[in-house]
């Protein structure tokens, strides 16, 4: 790979789904037996897809065919995630399990300084893979062009900084760099709880509230949708305020930094977001309160996206998405608020609020780049 044509479209078919039978693979790329005998042999070759020993009877002739699958430790990437303060990193395989994790804290927000620590994090993660490592992924929030340059990072303090460029001088592998929600959403759509809905929208709640949407199996995107738009959405009018001066909006709800600033000023103490929630779990009023509000508040933001978009499922992400649990009735509420009485409420799915997740993502659009030839 990169691979191109007939090829290029069974790879990922196997990729994505495997493994496959060959006849069931030859309807899905509509290919002739012998074409995909002829087309497969020289990945069979490279070891790119191998032959699974456990045979799969094709319903099509009633006899057994021995099936297909990438070998997922072919190929592994580094993916890398940036925050304010730390480069949080995970090396995976083709098929994005992980493998090895690490992170690395920041010094400054000075991009060489940044780029230093990405390179040090990618080189000690490639240490860790087999066979070396085939594409670097790094993600972060804010505006990235040409999955290369950051032309705004807020929480850096970022604005036209050539990252992968940076990173690439010092690995001296390909780098591709992307938004760490759009990040997400592909790896939900390739290997997540969005695998098999060809339209499905993913809200993240952590440091900030994001969007991902997908439709008829393509990723939704436009110049502004890195600005966190969804977080300005107004979802109670007698909330506390955001930065921006919005009262109620899904930034000033759901973010961890204004859950738990909400409780900590009840307590007269610094809290965390764990203890808000089994604070609340366990009764305490401010924290029950707090808490309940912004399960409500989630509720009827995931009903905004389905009535918008009207997604297959709903997919709840971010390292704060714990609070889905915990408030599970008022995010229950919440919905049922703002749908239709005679419509069903969302199919809703959690991700892991592991904040290897983001990393995760980042490795995603590296294998994505490396598969897609992009």
């Amino acid at each position: 790979m990169p691979l191109t044509g007939a090829a290029h479209r069974i790879a990922l078919e196997v990729l994505l789904d495997g493994p496959l039978s060959r006849a069931e693979l030859a309807r899905r790329v509509d290919l002739s037996p012998g074409s995909l005998t002829r087309l497969t042999k020289p990945l069979l070759d490279d070891g790119l897809l191998v032959e699974v020993d456990t045979p799969v009877a094709d319903q099509r002739v009633g006899r057994p065919s021995q099936p297909l699958d990438v070998v997922a430790a072919a190929h592994h990437f580094v993916g890398i995630k940036l925050t304010g303060d730390t480069a949080h990193g995970v090396l995976t395989t083709l098929r994005a399990g992980v493998v090895a994790v690490a992170e690395r804290r920041l010094p400054d927000h000075r991009p060489a300084a940044v780029a230093d620590v990405v390179g040090e994090l990618a080189e000690h993660l490639v240490g860790r893979a087999p066979a070396g490592v085939t594409a670097v992924g790094v993600s972060l929030g804010g505006h990235v062009a040409a999955a290369s340059d950051v032309v705004r990072a807020p929480f850096l303090g970022w604005r036209d900084v050539p990252l992968a460029d940076m990173v690439r001088a010092r690995t001296g592998l390909p780098v591709v760099v992307a938004n760490d929600v759009t990040a997400l959403t592909e790896a939900t759509h390739w290997f997540g709880e969005g695998r098999g809905a060809a339209r499905f929208a993913l809200v993240t709640i952590g440091a900030g509230v994001g969007l991902g949407l997908v439709v008829h199996d393509r990723l939704v995107t436009e110049d502004d949708a890195s600005l966190g738009l969804i977080g300005h959405h107004p979802l109670d009018p007698a909330g506390p305020l955001c930065p921006l001066g919005h009262r109620g909006c899904a930034g000033a709800m759901l973010t961890i930094g204004s859950i738990t600033a909400q409780v900590a000023v009840a307590h007269g103490r610094p809290v965390g977001y764990d203890e808000v929630l089994d604070l609340a779990v366990a009764g305490d009023p401010p924290a029950a309160r707090v808490v309940e509000d912004a399960g409500r508040a989630l509720g009827r933001l995931v009903a905004a996206a389905a009535n918008f978009t009207m997604p297959e499922r709903v997919v709840l992400g971010g390292e704060g998405v714990r609070l889905a649990e915990v408030a599970r009735d008022a995010l229950v509420a919440g919905m049922r608020a703002d749908r239709d009485p005679e419509a069903a409420l969302p199919d809703v799915a959690l991700q892991s609020p592991a904040f290897t997740e983001w990393a995760r993502g980042a490795a995603v659009i590296a294998i994505q780049t490396f598969v897609l030839g992009r």
